[in-house]
């Protein structure tokens, strides 16, 4: 859960946040709601439209912005922020502004949305004298001179890296882990190809643990990536994006046209938790007995691929483990792969024994030797108790080989029977890294 003050959000669903800018120069709406009236009143709209979270913005960021003055962002905010709570709405501050982001949660703001990553100490002390749920954002620089040629040696990495430490700093200051959300920021000091490079990777962000905004909204990079010139046009592609960067993980939507992306985000796929293992390397792997493990996990991979309406999102790392059950036979090595799956689960389970079968299963000996296991350990949305198939699985909280690199990739995980991942189960196939 995403905890926003009086508010909670299920992270394993789309949360959309529909944009308000009330400003005379937003990129793509700038004047369209600057009146205080007229703002509430599209407010209004998009909850109607299906947004959880209104998100009011005082200032425009746009690259080569000028920064506004605390009072002038003031008198375009606060007003709204305070009709709108008054009415029982999520209400998100869009600031960089300390001053701006205390009035407005004292006005009944409930989500403070900091494009410049709570960079300021006195932004910091507004995050740990409230309860307001932090949307924490990376942009190299500033609004006026972010988009000047920016550089990274691995933009990806330097991203996550730089919101892993902003997250770990704001709960060294008191602020409670499941307050936080981050935003890799797209578009923020950061070219259209770093950009794309960026939102492709969106599970690489989820691995921190953290609840993952999606903010590409009618961006420049869009208009690049899809060649659409106006803004407001971008729309269609933005909503594609969107669902795109929820497939990888993402779990907050910030958007202009709510309508569409609610339409749009309709067609998500259950994410699937498939548990993957082998301990028999079959002949013709020169004798590496380890790399023969991973091969044949590998080539199951390769086929999962082939699976209809399914897409792999992340895979784990190799672990290796002791064998569980069946104690007398070799060690296995294992790993964890994410999938968007619109195949049912007993269909699903065909296509595993398929590959499994492929690839010389034998199944004389319960828990024993395989050459390859696919288990489905979870499939969200669907729990399922029968003779040929349980939902979660039964026994994936009791398995290291499981447990492990579940946490690498879903750290805060939480199963379709509501039960969340932990380690305080684990008794069997004590597991490591290899």
């Amino acid at each position: 859960m995403w905890k926003c003050a009086s508010f909670e959000f299920d992270d394993r669903m789309p949360v959309i946040m529909g944009i308000l800018n009330v400003t005379p120069d937003s990129f793509s709406d700038g004047g369209r709601h600057n009146e205080a009236e007229a703002a509430i009143a599209h407010a209004r709209t998009m909850l109607q439209e299906g947004a959880h979270i209104i998100d009011v913005g005082g200032e425009s960021t746009r690259p080569g912005s000028d920064e506004v003055s605390v009072e002038e962002e003031l008198a375009r905010t606060v007003e709204v922020v305070r009709v709108l709570a008054a009415e029982g709405v999520c209400v998100s501050i869009d600031t960089r502004h300390a001053e701006v982001a205390r009035a407005c949660v004292e006005a009944g703001a409930s989500i403070i949305n900091d494009v410049s990553g709570f960079r300021d100490h006195a932004m910091v002390e507004v995050a740990a004298s409230c309860d307001a749920g932090l949307v924490v954002m990376h942009m190299k620089g500033e609004p006026k001179t972010m988009q000047k040629s920016p550089v990274y040696d691995d933009v990806v990495a330097e991203v996550r890296d730089y919101l892993r430490d902003q997250a770990k700093m704001l709960e060294a200051a008191g602020v409670a882990p499941e307050r936080i959300c981050i935003d890799p920021g797209p578009g923020f000091g950061k070219t259209p190809a770093q950009t794309l490079e960026v939102v492709r990777n969106f599970h690489e962000f989820v691995r921190l643990g953290y609840p993952v905004m999606c903010a590409v909204s009618r961006k420049s990079f869009i208009g690049w990536a899809y060649n659409i010139d106006v803004a407001d046009q971008r729309d269609e592609a933005s909503a594609k994006e969107a669902l795109m960067a929820c497939e990888l993980g993402a779990t907050v939507v910030r958007v202009h046209n709510v309508a569409l992306t609610r339409k749009v985000l309709a067609d998500l796929r259950p994410l699937v938790v498939l548990g993957l293992g082998s301990n028999i390397a079959l002949v013709g792997n020169d004798g590496e007995e380890q790399q023969g493990k991973i091969a044949q996990l590998n080539e199951a991979i390769m086929q999962l691929c082939s699976v209809p309406d399914s897409q792999i999102v992340d895979i784990s790392s190799f672990y290796g483990s002791e064998p569980a059950y069946y104690e007398d036979q070799e060690e296995f090595v294992n790993a964890i792969v994410l999938m968007r799956c619109g195949v049912p689960p007993r269909e699903l389970l065909n296509y595993l024994h398929a590959i499994e079968n492929s690839l010389g299963r034998v199944r004389t000996i319960e828990n024993g030797p395989r050459t390859c296991d696919i288990d489905i350990e979870d499939y969200q949305m669907y729990v399922v108790d029968s003779e040929e198939l349980t939902l979660p699985h039964p026994r994936t909280l009791e398995r290291d080989f499981v447990v492990k690199p579940l946490s690498e990739l879903r750290p805060n995980f939480v199963f379709a029977d509501g039960k969340r991942l932990t380690d305080e189960y684990v008794t069997y196939g004590k597991a490591w890294t290899l």
